[in-house]
């Protein structure tokens, strides 16, 4: 038996990287998923972006641990595209009772970082695209009235700055740092707010995961020219692994966190200690 049979999972980002790795991870332990991601460019955003053949091989390793998995390409900056989505996951799997708003950019590198569509891209994605996950998947939760768990993708950087001079003080960088500060804000309104109807609300926070969003020669120039110490950590890693950050995420969702609401855990090798 896995812990999530029989439920209904919602994932956003999920065509690749952490969202792929938590959306798999969910459905071998028993859920049918429906996975979400823009899978195109946003022009703020240097590196090369997820595309529709990504989502489907997600969809493909969700479905070859036998649960069904429903694509949907959306954009979460889209509040109405966000409601049709969580409204088509309830028709075609019949129900919601897990959210992982995990869908996230980086628009910190090249010239399109200095514009202030990069602050907005950033701001609208991981602020405001979460905040509607978390309206629209809760708002069913609430109404269905059996509970239940969603978890936001958060960062070191909700907690510190990462800017090492100011010219890094760019509309794309300060955007992601406001952003993922701001997931906290949301997490504990949230929890706070839906304890009596049993959801509860968590946050991971993780160091760099070796994803196309960190791993590429872009952010390789950034931290090539950072400091000695920027991102250290007590366990000297680089980058930790999407399955990392997923058995954080399965055991917030799980019943085995059945008391745990309000909190972030960190997988950051102690990176928030130095």
């Amino acid at each position: 038996m896995g812990r999530f049979d029989g439920k209904v999972a919602l994932v956003t980002g999920a065509a690749r990287g952490q969202g792929r790795s938590h959306a798999v991870n969910l459905a071998a332990e028993g859920a049918d998923v429906a996975v979400l991601d823009i899978c195109q460019q946003v022009p703020s955003v240097q590196y090369a972006m997820s595309s529709p053949d990504d989502l489907d091989e997600t969809v493909a390793l969700i479905e070859k641990t036998g649960r069904r998995a429903l694509a949907i390409q959306a954009d979460v900056r889209d509040h109405q595209a966000v409601e049709a989505a969580v409204a088509q996951t309830v028709g075609e799997l019949g129900g919601l009772d897990l959210a992982v708003a995990n869908a996230g950019i980086l628009p910190v590198t090249g010239d399109a970082a200095r514009e202030m569509d990069a602050w907005r891209a950033a701001i609208d994605t991981m602020l405001s695209g979460v905040y509607y996950t978390l309206r629209y998947t809760t708002a069913v939760m609430i109404e269905r009235g059996a509970g239940g768990s969603v978890v936001l993708t958060g960062s070191t950087s909700s907690f510190r700055g990462v800017a090492y001079n100011a010219d890094m003080l760019t509309p794309g960088e300060v955007g992601y740092g406001a952003a993922k500060h701001g997931v906290l804000g949301l997490m504990r309104e949230f929890a706070m707010a839906l304890g009596s109807h049993h959801i509860r609300v968590n946050t991971v926070a993780p160091m760099g995961v070796r994803t196309p969003m960190v791993v590429n020669e872009y952010f390789a120039d950034l931290h090539s020219e950072a400091p000695g110490g920027w991102m250290a950590n007590p366990m000297g890693l680089r980058y930790i692994e999407p399955q990392d950050v997923s058995e954080a995420v399965l055991w917030l969702l799980s019943d085995q966190a059945r008391y745990v609401t309000g909190v972030t855990v960190p997988v950051d090798a102690g990176l928030l200690l130095v």
